[in-house]
């Protein structure tokens, strides 16, 4: 009896034996194919990193190499704590400080803006909203390049260069966020804003009570998108900062590099080091949101 049974249980256990070893290898191949696509993404970032450490002279003779050097705590003593120009005041501290406040400035600003244009645009009933809806959609098609002359005369006439103010008001309007917010408040079921109404909830109740806390998802995948779009601004901040205490860290890193005169070199260890530095804020963005980003993009289509 178990010698006639154990061919068929062979056979039968077989198929599912070379499914697992199928599986398994095909899970090696993909975490295979995804790792060494993540060493050739980060490999600019280590030449990066060993340019840090070397003197600029020899950034300049050899270029990228495999020699680690010592010169990495200086050049983030330089970078960090040091000015570059003439003011001694665009360190790489306040520089930070700036990009932070434009990043988080831009993001709120747009979050805020395209969340009540589309709340009036879903819930007001206006007789030419779906008209405002598109023609807002269409200044998608106007980069800042196009209007960026005209804008920067407003900015100049109101008296905001070199402000904070000038650097985050003229951008925060954005088609972007919303087209998302209207298709998520589109999601809402109309029960829900039956229910309000019973309740008494008016206009701003309704908007801050509920729309605001079911909007959590869609915020957080705004607020990435806004944030690393603002963080990586260089043509606007360029244009409208003229004082170095104004810097931020990608117009500072711009400036550092173009330095070439008389015996004077670039200081690329400098300059590299707040590369990788401004590098950090937007991905510990994107690490800390990125459930709530892909969240929020898959919801809007409900």
């Amino acid at each position: 009896m178990t010698e006639a049974h154990t061919p068929a249980m062979a056979s039968a256990t077989s198929p599912t034996q070379t499914r697992k070893r199928g599986i398994r290898l095909s899970t090696i191949l993909d975490h295979t194919i995804l790792i060494v696509g993540s060493l050739f993404m980060m490999l600019p970032l280590l030449m990066i990193f060993q340019m840090t450490t070397v003197p600029d002279v020899e950034v300049i003779k050899t270029g990228p190499s495999l020699t680690i050097g010592d010169q990495l705590a200086p050049n983030f003593q330089k970078a960090m704590f040091e000015a570059s120009g003439f003011s001694g005041q665009n360190t790489g501290m306040n520089m930070l400080k700036n990009s932070f406040i434009l990043g988080i400035g831009f993001a709120l600003g747009k979050i805020i803006i395209g969340m009540m244009a589309a709340y009036a645009i879903v819930y007001f009933r206006l007789r030419f909203a779906t008209l405002a809806f598109w023609v807002i959609f269409t200044t998608l098609l106007l980069p800042l390049e196009v209007r960026i002359l005209p804008s920067y005369e407003v900015v100049q006439k109101l008296g905001m260069l070199n402000t904070y103010q000038g650097l985050i008001i003229p951008l925060i309007a954005s088609a972007t966020a919303t087209f998302f917010f209207r298709q998520f408040f589109r999601s809402v079921p109309e029960e829900l804003v039956e229910a309000a109404r019973i309740d008494g909830a008016g206009p701003v109740k309704f908007f801050i009570d509920i729309l605001v806390p079911l909007s959590r998802t869609m915020i957080a995948a705004m607020f990435i998108i806004m944030f690393v779009f603002g963080w990586n601004q260089y043509l606007w901040p360029t244009m409208i900062t003229t004082e170095e205490d104004m810097f931020t860290l990608v117009r500072g890193i711009k400036q550092i590099t173009q330095v070439l005169e008389g015996n004077r070199i670039p200081e690329y260890g400098r300059a590299n080091l707040l590369a990788i530095i401004a590098i950090i804020p937007p991905v510990m963005v994107v690490i800390f949101f990125q459930s709530w980003f892909v969240k929020g993009l898959t919801e809007s289509d409900k």
